[in-house]
């Protein structure tokens, strides 16, 4: 597959960095909303209701809509479904026992260490980028600056029990679940297969109600400001973020788009420091202009291996 022009790879990253920022602000509305006494099940069922009508609509406007029915049949969709649901039951459980910019560490591994090494090792793609040595090096910071800001949060020591668990399986629900998808969406319309995705998602979050805190009572969300809340959590975080984000993976490819993915936590601690005035230690501190500087040079090597692509043998 011939390299985009470097034109189209620094639109693909800014479209990559906008759906970081959009993703950010996830975890803000989770305490938010938590701190409202909206219970689990609304906070899991209510954003991909709402976040699934508005990519259903984008389908139908765009025709895709008729790639929706085969999808009802499919094996593979339900699996997308299911690593979705569980992605942010996890996310939500992870921003409640160790906060929200632990928690887009956590999605930062997923995405920029897990996501580049599977496609690479699995499917064998990207690897021309190992050639060079920006791209190498810029992800090694960016996976160096979130393993400081981890420890300088003092996440690694907040974490026990069960938490353990799910500071495992989220980094790895969250690659299989962006990897799956951009490579179902080579040949199926992206809006058909996260439109099934996010509706499916929302209800198995209502059939799971009974179990989680508020259980099925809790669905019914009746003051104004709760429902608007999750209705903007969902449209920005289950249509703004994906679309933004498949549509650079649609224009350069998985790699890059998945590395970007480092800034999400850059952007949650400025949040924090504009939401809640929480300013990171300086361990912590440290770590986010590596993470910055990884971005950075990974996005030139990226730039490098467009300009001088490799000979076929």
């Amino acid at each position: 597959m011939a390299e985009p022009p470097r034109s189209q790879t620094w639109m693909a990253a800014g479209l990559a960095l906008a759906a970081a920022f959009v993703w950010s602000s996830y975890y803000f509305f989770v305490l938010a909303l938590q701190a409202r006494g909206v219970g689990d099940a609304p906070m899991l069922a209510d954003p991909f209701l709402a976040g699934g009508i508005a990519f259903l609509a984008y389908a139908l406007a765009t025709g895709a809509g008729s790639a929706l029915r085969p999808l009802l049949w499919s094996p593979a969709a339900y699996g997308r479904l299911g690593l979705l649901a569980a992605m942010q039951l996890l996310v939500i459980v992870a921003t409640y026992g160790i906060g929200a910019v632990d928690t887009s560490l956590l999605t930062l591994v997923g995405d920029v260490v897990l996501t580049p090494v599977l496609v690479m090792l699995l499917f064998r793609e990207g690897r021309e980028r190992l050639g060079s040595a920006l791209f190498v090096i810029g992800v090694l910071f960016c996976s160096l600056g979130a393993g400081l800001a981890i420890v300088g949060g003092g996440s690694a020591r907040s974490i026990d029990g069960t938490q353990w668990a799910v500071a495992i399986a989220l980094p790895f629900a969250i690659a299989a679940y962006f990897m799956w998808t951009a490579r179902a969406g080579r040949t199926v319309p992206t809006a058909a297969l996260v439109s099934h995705a996010t509706l499916g998602a929302a209800v198995v979050g209502i059939l799971i109600a009974p179990f989680l805190a508020g259980g099925v009572g809790g669905l019914a969300i009746r003051d104004p400001l709760d429902l608007t809340l999750l209705a903007i959590n969902g449209v920005l975080s289950f249509f703004v973020g994906p679309f933004l984000y498949f549509r650079a993976i649609r224009m350069i490819g998985l790699i890059l788009p998945a590395v970007l993915m480092a800034t999400i936590p850059i952007f949650t601690v400025l949040l924090g420091i504009a939401l809640d005035r929480s300013v990171p230690p300086w361990l912590g501190a440290i770590g986010i202009p590596l993470a910055v500087a990884g971005a950075y040079l990974a996005m030139r090597g990226e730039l490098a291996v467009a300009a001088d692509p490799p000979v076929p043998a």
